[in-house]
């Protein structure tokens, strides 16, 4: 029997593990509609990060390396940070902050190692130039050169990009709809 490490089983299941701590998110709110405003626009700064990057990815074909990629190599992770942190904010709960804490903790870490040795297999002289570029926190100034490439609405789509808007829409849709509720 071949024994599969952790770490694949980690990467496997970040999505399934971030839609139950979403629904487990909305069952501890503790809501009120200042908490869900702020939380929601903090949500669509998120959104709009992984947008810019999605429309500059070519995942596994070419090393991304322009739009938000200038400024983290991680961007779709940072904005899954900002929605992270908006539901966080739109909850107001300590379990969801617990909650929240020990997916990010366990389940990102493995995320970015994973897609950075990948990339490095994938782009091994590119990687290198990347490296300048902070792993998951930006930097103010972007660490590459502009580039020619810019955003592309079709990799947007290609992405699939969208199922991220049309989740979080419902999530908040579903945690306004327990705040009319309560």
């Amino acid at each position: 029997m071949k024994t599969v490490p952790l770490k694949k089983i980690i990467y496997k299941w970040r999505v399934r593990f971030g839609l139950l701590t979403a629904i487990g998110a909305v069952f501890l709110a503790q809501v009120s509609f200042s908490c869900i405003v702020l939380g929601f626009l903090i949500s669509l700064s998120g959104l709009f990060i992984r947008a810019w990057a999605c429309g500059h990815i070519q995942k596994e074909k070419k090393l991304s390396m322009s739009g938000p990629y200038r400024y983290t190599r991680n961007p779709l992770y940072l904005g899954n940070l900002l929605i992270g942190v908006g539901v966080l904010v739109g909850s107001w709960s300590w379990w969801v902050l617990g909650i929240f804490c020990l997916y990010f903790l366990i389940f990102y870490p493995v995320i970015i190692e994973i897609e950075k040795q990948k990339m490095q297999q994938l782009f091994p002289e590119q990687y290198a130039r990347f490296q300048k570029v902070p792993l998951f926190f930006p930097s103010i100034k972007p660490r590459l050169p502009k580039g020619k490439t810019h955003f592309q609405r079709d990799l947007y789509v290609r992405n699939r990009e969208y199922r991220a808007l049309i989740g979080v829409i419902i999530f908040w849709i579903v945690l306004s709809l327990k705040a009319l509720v309560v």
